[in-house]
């Protein structure tokens, strides 16, 4: 049973992110109203704006939470050609009683690309405190915070450099028979038809991360795609979000003569009959989400024979009952500004919780 909750999110122009933190207690959007926004909530389930900056002088792509051991720690990236990190602290309390004011500082600005900063994505915890960022001008750039407790500090470690523009990418939580860092990174290029899906892995001989495949079954522009969590299996699950749906189930192989490599299997879904923009996971990695511009949240979910079936298909009604139309066609236009949040119910039972 899904439940459909509208929260008016107050920004003054197309939102083009919303990221949960480690918890799910925590929201963060960013727009192209050039603002980020920092949610909390409350005991009823209630979402309140905590935080609320101007963080970029050009719109906001994305929003990426690092790891809570390292803090409370934002990274934010824009069509103004940076990326920033953000970190939460505490200010002097006005009274005794009263808890200490929050605010967020910017520790850093990296100003390496010279177009627009598309994505930027915080690494999984066991590399460190380390940060990815893909731009339009094809480049990967992965920074990584030598002392945490000095934040304004973010040597670039390698650039891995590409010949299409790039519009998103993601890491890896898991190393089974992979690298310890494998990446993926997708391309909105319109120009030609090939492969818009790329996987990097860490190369010990070259000491950085190296372009290992290209997944070719995907020739049209690429708007996200997500790894999922790992939850135990032998193979890596990415979700891709481009003309229609895909799944790429990846497996780490060894060839006769030692060598390793990717035995990769593509599944096309073309249950949206649209362009698919966003793709997520659940913790889990049991539940796939994807948004297109039919206006449809649709909810996916792995059946008996290891088959991915379009389980719901959520859509948000307006304050006079009817379905409102899909908003957008492009990141830059115009559309409603207000945030969907869907509660996917309460669980009373620890053993109603799927073990794996």
């Amino acid at each position: 049973m899904f439940e459909v909750e509208q929260i008016i999110a107050d920004h003054k122009d197309v939102i083009h992110d919303v990221v949960f933190d480690y918890y799910g207690r925590r929201m963060a959007t960013c727009s192209s109203d050039q603002t980020v926004k920092v949610w909390d909530e409350n005991d009823q389930g209630k979402w309140s704006v905590t935080s609320s900056w101007k963080a970029h002088s050009g719109s906001i792509w994305r929003v990426s939470w690092a790891h809570p051991e390292f803090g409370q720690v934002l990274a934010t990236c824009s069509f103004d050609r940076t990326a920033s990190v953000w970190e939460e602290v505490l200010g002097e309390k006005v009274a005794a009683t009263m808890t200490p004011t929050r605010r967020w500082v910017r520790r850093t600005t990296l100003v390496d690309s010279r177009t627009s900063v598309t994505d930027v994505e915080f690494a999984p915890k066991y590399l460190g405190l380390v940060l990815a960022t893909a731009s339009a001008d094809g480049i990967i750039r992965i920074y990584e915070a030598p002392d945490i407790m000095n934040l304004s500090q973010w040597p670039v470690q390698h650039e891995i450099a590409n010949k299409f523009p790039l519009s998103c990418l993601s890491w890896n939580t898991s190393t089974y028979k992979l690298s310890s860092q494998l990446l993926a990174a997708g391309s909105d290029d319109m120009a030609t038809i090939t492969g818009k899906v790329f996987i990097f892995a860490y190369s010990e001989n070259a000491r950085k991360c190296v372009k290992v495949d290209t997944i070719n079954d995907i020739t049209d522009p690429v708007t996200d795609l997500s790894f999922a969590p790992n939850a135990g299996r032998t193979f890596h699950i990415l979700a891709v979000a481009s003309k229609d749906l895909y799944i790429v189930n990846i497996k780490g192989t060894t060839d006769p003569t030692g060598n390793s490599k990717l035995d990769m299997q593509t599944i096309k879904f073309n249950d949206h009959n649209c362009p698919v923009w966003r793709v997520c996971w659940n913790m889990l990695a049991t539940t796939l989400i994807s948004t297109g511009d039919d206006g449809c949240v649709r909810v996916w979910r792995m059946n008996y024979n290891r088959n991915w079936k379009c389980a719901a298909v959520l859509k948000a009604e307006s304050s006079s009952g009817l379905n409102q139309e899909p908003p957008v066609s492009s990141p830059t236009a115009s559309a409603a500004t207000t945030a969907k949040y869907y509660k996917k119910g309460i669980i009373s039972n620890p053993n109603q919780v799927p073990w794996h």
